[in-house]
């Protein structure tokens, strides 16, 4: 995943990271050099910037403060829910959820080249939908239990591959993944591994769960 778009599934199998923020970052600066260590220790595709209910001010705080830092890794930008003040503040795309501005909506606003993802629980119908109506990724989950936030859908492993056998648009896996239990979704077919406490709240630090998860993704990958 990088600032254009996401590549085709055509290409080479891969699985990679895509991090997203705590809910709330009360020292800015701080979470920018967890997320500088972050980077600097393996692949991550994207940052998801999810601030859920802050006020548009914080958000652009965080934006301004991250973005540098994940485009010097060439790691997309995207914020959460709102595709307006994505392209306000030059995020590279934006991730909408069942009760966001539609895909479309999300388009119109953002243009050709941004990145749209799209929330699908637990149903390729909802994926497919996403997909027709031009998402570059389409997100499944929770798999796991999450603290992060509430969820009422658990899928199983198997819509991944499912999805695989039948969608080009890429996956994307979420909801309490660590490196403990994401070598199943890799193997079922996962392109990309949402992660957020998984990572920020380590006990060995940001740095040492990328790696963990980059152990773990390889094996996955060679278990397809």
């Amino acid at each position: 995943m990088t600032a254009s778009k996401t590549a085709s599934k055509t290409q080479t199998a891969d699985c990679r990271l895509y991090l997203i923020t705590p809910p709330a970052l009360p020292d800015l600066d701080g979470f920018a050099g967890q997320l500088e260590a972050a980077l600097a220790a393996g692949d991550v595709a994207a940052l998801q910037i999810r601030l859920k209910d802050a006020p548009e001010a914080e958000i652009a705080r965080a934006v301004k403060a991250l973005s540098p830092v994940a485009h010097a890794r060439d790691v997309a930008v995207i914020l959460n829910d709102r595709p307006d003040l994505a392209r306000a503040l030059g995020c590279d795309g934006v991730h909408v959820g069942r009760s966001d501005p539609s895909v479309a909506e999300a388009r119109k606003l953002m243009g050709p080249n941004a990145m749209i993802g799209a929330t699908c629980h637990d149903s390729r119908h909802l994926g497919m939908e996403a997909a027709e109506a031009g998402a570059d990724y389409v997100a499944f989950g929770a798999f796991f239990p999450t603290a992060t936030k509430e969820t009422d859908h658990r899928p199983e492993p198997e819509i991944l591959t499912i999805w695989q056998e039948t969608m080009q648009t890429p996956c994307v896996a979420i909801g309490g993944i660590t490196p403990e239990n994401c070598r199943g979704l890799v193997a079922a077919g996962a392109d990309f591994l949402a992660v957020s406490a998984g990572v920020w709240s380590r006990p060995g630090g940001p740095a040492e769960a990328v790696r963990a998860f980059a152990a773990e993704i390889a094996q996955g990958l060679g278990e397809r």
